[in-house]
Formats: structure tokens, C-alpha cells, sequence
């Protein structure tokens, strides 16, 4: 019986599927051993990875049965598996799953995920996963089935990413892994990388954790992994210190679970439910079931999948993959300028995390400037010294690490900026401040050179009004870090030309970045934002609600950090500023904070420990907020402050929407899940809003059709 059999509701459904096929040659190894190889390819360029739909299982399952077969009749020795150039397997097609039309037909999917790959392990004829070039999820997982692996040096990445998509590792990842590198490294890869904007591994952090036993060059990865795997085959002894022993899997296992389990409710809270789903499956792989294991991967797997915050996590995916690379608004490529030279004003921290990522990505000369030479040469020296710790940790070569301090130069002439073709400021956050230092250098550029400001919410018009030609400057507004955060939002002002635009759409994309264009207004779209839930914030403190309630009512929204820790983060003075911008703009909705001056001028408002994590809110703090509490004010309960958060995030938004701050809801959703850390799973901040009736108590509406839905809070 063929495996389409097994399955008959997925092999029914009608599914938009890429199929990857698996062509099967035979290799005659050194030995004179024969290997059948099976490739998995799916026939596009190299720029379209192979995914791993239901009709690409059916066919690879049904391949493998054959091999196992032959390896049963001594026609073969070993089997072995690998992808076509680039590739291994992106993992499961997230359309299909999406796609999946009821619980039933999804409990199929990890089933025959299980019952396919599983052909690998126990085979007649030991097997080997050659992974050639990115190994995601369920491509990944096809290796953890195998008996042996090898991995190219010049795979882009590996990496079990399912947590970050609201899943967990349904194809025997959350089983097998732990049970071959150990719980405290399979935690990493399951839990903590995607959790951290979906961290993938490089191949020599796969070989040195134990997933990989060994790594080739690309130039002869196949030869040398064939060649290998004969010497397997002829006994050469495969070492794998990271697999566990009784005493972790009796002493060290439960606890190393219970800790993540505890900083899992401590940094995000109890929403997502794929971090948690995914700590119950590595705690009960310690007994080392696979039966068992698969079977809860199936219900886990099932269960998420026809969740809410899947449904959620995949409209989040989409922006990201998808809008994020096609920005809306974006004028024809063609007309971006060369950038041939950077120039920063300022030498400052921002300024010189600036310098290093342009350099980095751009590979163009770069100089700062600043008022005296002494900062310019203590930026340059810290520059270089960075540089030069990347070249420590083998993230840049020697050769690169020389070239890219030679492209970096500083100077007290901003007549040295006449060959610049982009030059960011990176100064202090004043409206005067900006303009004076663009009047100064606009005399000195070249007719072709863009301007850009780094600026949070100034007016970018306004900043213009100084210029000769206010046509070429355009915001350019990073967040922080520079080198991780992937948001930047792109300003135009009417003044802003399209060449202007397009060439800052270009530098976004070559800096490795996702950028959104908006309109010049107070704070664009993070910050205004974030202006509303952190004025909302102080302003229910000190009406007398309580820290602790105010956390518990923004908790739903499954931020990563809550508004106070948010707050020491950026810096109290930083958020005094913003709220007193948005007021100042609009201040019948947003709220100032004498409270939060009088904390930025103390210093205080988190309790840390000798480790600089927060505890609680300092006692300090709390004094002082009670000071600003006016007789007669009426706390707000919980429900009752995450109801009014709600009501106005979704009217400050609508109205954002209807002065064509962005062009749709999608872009306001990319920003924060870019820019602010929304969660996946939440599936983007107007959906939410959507979800829980706010946007239909404050305009009687939506912002979507009734088609996107996601996580519940």
C-alpha cells in the first residue's frame, strides 16, 4: 500500500503545493560500497527553496521505501539524503498548513511527517543526511532521523523555527534533538533562538552543539561527505560527547526545564502557548520514547495548528516575508542614486553603531564628524575596536577585518563630506540642533547627495525649512540596537523627491533592513504607539492605580517587557520627551507626566538586583508617582484600564489610517512587530483589535475582513 494511503483526508485535500521530488541515483563509493542518493529538489531556481508539502512526503516516503527495500536485499549498503544547491528543505509549506480545512485532516500532517521521516531511522542499511545549504524545521528535522549527518561550511543556516510561528517541532524535533545534544543545548535551539527574533545557527554552531557529526567545504562537500560516510561504513567510530547521560537526564533535565519554564512566564508572560507546548515535549523526551514523544508532538502539533495564534503567527509571517520585501508606497528602484560614500554627523553611540553597520554592509568609506577631534578619534577608536571584536569571534576575516577600519575616517571639516553621497545625522533629539547642522554641511555636497535624519518624531519639514534644497532629505529612523532591530522607518515629507525616497529604500534594503515609508508626523508609527500605552501607563499610575495592575492589564498584548521596564529601557528622560512631544501634538489624547519628569530628574523607578534585573518598582518611585495623585482620583481595575488601552490604541490608529500616515493596517502591524517587538503569535496590533471588539466600540468597525483572525488573550 502506498504511504497517499495512510493518509487519505490530507491526500484528498487540494493544496497549492511546490512539489519537491526526490530523484534517486546510485554512488559507488571508495570501498566499491554502494550508497543510493536521494535528492530532493523542486525544480525552481536557487532562489526558491524546497518545502515539504503532503504530495512532496507522499513521493519522498514512498522513495525511501523502496531504498529501505534494496538496502533489505543487499542491492545497497547505506542510504542517503540531501537537496539541491543552496538547499536541504525550508521545512514544512506554512501555505498548506494554513490552508489545512479542519482538526482532522491536520492531525494527518504530523502523522505522516512522522510515519515518512521516521523511514530513516532503523533502516535495513545505516542512513546519512547530507545537509548541503539551509536546513529549517522540518528540513532539519529529515537529518534527525537519519543515523549520521554532515553540513556544509556554507550552509546559510539551520534551525528549528517553529516556536517563532506559534508551532513546535512536529516531525520528532522536540524528541530527538534533546536526546542527542542534551536538554540544556536542545532548549537553545527549540525554545531560546526563536524567541529571539527567530535566531538561526551557523554550521559550525551546529557541528560544535552535536547535531552535525562532521563539516565539509562547499567546493567538495558532497565527495568529502560521501567519502566520510564510506569510512562510517567501514567503522570508523562517529564521537557525540553532548548526548546525555543518567545523570542529566535524572538530575540535570527536570531543573534545566523548570528554569526555562520560569524566565519563559518572566520575560513573555503566559499567552503564547508554543513556548509552553514546546517545554512539555522536551520534559518528556527524558525518557527517551519515541513512540510516546511522536504521539504528543502529533496532539501538540494538531492542536496549534488549528489554534488561534497560528492562524495569527502566519498574517505576522506573511508581512514580514512578503509585504516587508514589496514596501508600500515605494517609488521605481531605478531612480535610487549610487552610494559611494557615507558621512555621519555626530560621534556619539548612535553615531558610531551607524559607522559600523554602513561600513559592514555597504563596504563604502565612511567618515564621522563632530565638534573636536578628541571625540572624533575616541569614536574612531571604539569603531575599530568593535571591528576588531568581530574578527575575534570569527564573524569577519582578517583580510576583511583590515579593509573595513581603513574605509572608516573621521574629521572636523564637514568640508571632507564634498564626495559624500548619504550623510545621516546621529546628534542631539532638538529641532534646532538638527537644523543647524545640516545648514552647515548642505554647502558643502555634492547637487546628487541625499540628507537623512535619524530623528524619533521631529518634524522633518521642519527641518527642511533651513535647506536649500529641502527636495533631498528624507527620515531614516533606526531603532535601537541599530545593528539587531530589523525596522527602519523611512519619512517623506512633501518636499521629499522620489529619487530621494528610492535612494533610502535602497540603503534600507542594503543595510539588511525592512523599511516602512510614512508620512512626517509626531513619533510616525512606533512611537506614537508606544506614546499611547506608555502615557497611558503614568497616567494611570498617578491617578492611583497600582504598578503592579497596570503591568497585569498590558500583559494581554504579549509585549516582550512591560511598560515600566520598556521605560527604563529607553530611558526615563527619553520617554518624558516622547510623551511631551505626542501631548504637545495632540493633547486632548495624549496625556503628559509631571510624574515621569520628576522620576527622569530623580534617576529611579525600577528595583534591580546586583545583576541589573528588575525586580519590582523602586520604593522611591512610588513616593513620587503618589505625590502627582490628585485627591478624589478613582483607580482603574485591570479590565477596566485594558479595555480604555484598547479603545485607544484602536482610535489613535484609525486616525493614523485616515491621515495617510501608512498606507494600510498591514504597515502599521509590520512596524510594531519589527520595531516593538509585537509577538508573532498576536498576529499584528490591528487584528488584535479587531479580535477583541475594539475597533468595533470606537468606529464601528474594523480594520480588517473578518478572514484574519489569530490569538485570543
Amino acid at each position: 500500500m502506498a504511504i497517499r494511503d495512510e493518509f487519505p483526508l490530507l491526500a484528498a485535500a487540494e493544496f497549492d503545493e511546490v512539489v519537491t521530488h526526490s530523484y534517486v541515483r546510485d554512488v559507488a563509493l571508495p570501498s566499491g560500497r554502494r550508497l543510493a542518493l536521494v535528492t530532493l529538489d523542486n525544480g525552481r531556481d536557487h532562489t526558491r527553496p524546497s518545502t515539504l508539502g503532503p504530495a512532496t512526503l507522499f513521493e519522498l516516503g514512498d522513495v525511501l521505501e523502496a531504498q529501505r527495500a534494496r538496502g533489505a536485499a543487499g542491492e545497497i549498503d547505506a542510504i542517503a539524503v540531501t537537496g539541491k544547491p543552496y538547499f536541504l528543505a525550508a521545512g514544512v509549506d506554512l501555505s498548506n498548513v494554513a490552508d489545512i480545512p479542519d482538526r482532522a485532516t491536520a492531525g494527518e500532517l504530523p502523522r505522516l511527517g512522522h510515519r515518512v521521516l521516521g523511514l530513516l531511522h532503523e533502516a535495513p542499511v545505516p542512513t546519512f543526511v547530507l545537509i548541503n545549504g539551509l536546513a529549517l524545521g522540518g528540513g532539519l528535522e529529515i537529518g534527525l532521523h537519519a543515523d549520521y549527518r554532515t553540513i556544509s561550511s556554507a550552509a546559510p543556516a539551520v534551525a528549528l523555527p517553529e516556536v517563532f510561528l506559534g508551532l513546535i517541532p512536529g516531525w520528532g524535533g522536540a524528541t530527538i534533538l534533546p536526546n542527542l545534544i542534551g536538554i540544556e543545548r536542545a532548549l537553545k535551539v527549540v525554545v531560546e533562538n526563536p524567541l529571539k527574533q527567530n535566531r538561526m545557527l551557523k554550521p559550525a554552531e551546529a557541528l560544535e552543539l552535536g547535531i552535525a557529526d562532521a563539516m565539509f567545504g562547499p567546493a567538495t562537500f558532497l565527495e568529502s561527505s560521501l567519502r566520510w560516510a564510506d569510512e562510517v561504513l567501514g567503522g570508523r567510530k562517529v564521537e557525540r560527547p553532548n548526548q546525555p547521560g543518567a545523570i542529566e537526564r535524572t538530575v540535570k533535565w527536570p531543573i534545566a526545564v523548570k528554569v526555562a519554564r520560569d524566565m519563559l512566564q518572566q520575560k513573555i508572560g503566559t499567552v503564547p502557548a508554543a513556548p509552553y507546548r514546546a517545554l512539555d515535549l522536551l520534559e518528556l523526551a527524558r525518557k527517551n520514547d519515541r513512540a510516546a514523544g511522536f504521539a504528543a508532538e502529533d496532539e501538540a502539533i494538531t492542536d496549534l495548528a488549528v489554534g488561534d495564534q497560528f492562524v495569527a503567527s502566519i498574517y505576522a509571517f506573511n508581512l514580514v516575508q512578503k509585504r516587508a520585501k514589496r514596501p508600500a508606497g515605494a517609488p521605481d528602484k531605478e531612480l535610487a542614486k549610487p552610494v559611494r560614500k557615507v558621512g555621519i554627523i555626530g560621534a556619539g553611540l548612535m553615531a558610531s553603531q551607524f559607522a559600523l553597520l554602513f561600513v559592514r554592509r555597504l563596504q563604502v568609506p565612511v567618515v564621522i564628524t563632530d565638534l573636536d577631534q578628541g571625540r572624533v578619534d575616541a569614536a574612531l577608536e571604539g569603531i575599530r575596536g568593535e571591528i576588531d571584536a568581530l574578527a575575534a569571534k570569527g564573524r569577519v576575516s582578517s583580510d576583511e577585518q583590515q579593509r573595513l577600519k581603513a574605509l572608516i575616517s573621521g574629521t572636523v571639516d564637514k568640508a571632507d563630506f564634498a564626495d559624500c553621497d548619504w550623510v545621516i545625522e546621529a546628534v542631539f533629539e532638538e529641532l534646532g540642533v538638527k537644523q543647524q547642522v545640516f545648514a552647515e554641511v548642505e554647502p558643502h555636497l555634492s547637487e546628487t547627495a541625499v540628507l537623512a535624519t535619524n530623528t524619533s518624531g521631529l518634524s522633518i519639514e521642519a527641518m527642511g525649512s533651513v535647506l536649500a534644497h529641502p527636495e533631498r532629505l528624507v527620515g531614516f529612523h533606526f531603532f535601537n540596537p541599530v545593528a539587531v532591530m530589523p525596522l527602519i522607518e523611512v519619512v517623506q515629507t512633501p518636499a521629499t523627491d522620489d529619487a530621494t525616497l528610492a535612494t533610502a529604500m535602497r540603503v534600507a534594503k542594503d543595510l539588511k533592513k525592512s523599511a516602512v515609508i510614512t508620512r512626517d508626523t509626531p513619533g510616525f508609527v512606533v512611537n506614537r504607539i508606544l506614546a499611547k500605552l506608555l502615557g497611558e501607563a503614568m497616567h494611570a499610575v498617578e491617578q492611583g492605580t497600582s504598578f503592579e495592575d497596570v503591568v497585569e492589564a498590558q500583559r494581554a498584548f504579549g509585549f516582550p517587557m512591560d511598560p515600566f521596564v520598556l521605560l527604563d529601557l529607553v530611558g526615563l528622560k527619553v520617554g518624558a520627551h516622547v510623551l511631551d512631544t505626542h501631548h504637545g501634538a495632540f493633547p486632548d489624547r495624549f496625556f503628559e507626566s509631571h510624574a515621569l519628569h520628576e522620576l527622569a530628574e530623580a534617576g529611579v523607578l525600577l528595583d534591580k538586583d546586583a545583576k541589573g534585573t528588575a525586580k519590582g518598582i523602586d520604593k522611591r518611585a512610588r513616593k513620587i508617582v503618589a505625590k502627582h495623585t490628585p485627591k478624589g482620583a478613582v483607580p482603574l481595575s485591570v479590565d477596566e484600564l485594558r479595555l480604555r488601552i484598547e479603545d485607544g490604541l484602536a482610535d489613535e490608529i484609525k486616525r493614523m489610517l485616515d491621515d495617510g500616515v501608512v498606507a494600510a493596517p498591514e504597515d502599521i502591524d509590520l512596524c510594531m512587530i519589527l520595531g516593538a517587538g509585537w509577538p508573532f503569535q498576536m498576529g499584528g496590533i490591528t487584528p488584535y483589535l479587531d479580535r477583541v471588539g475594539a475597533s468595533e466600540r470606537v468606529f464601528g468597525g474594523t480594520f480588517h475582513s473578518p478572514r484574519i483572525e489569530g490569538a485570543k488573550a
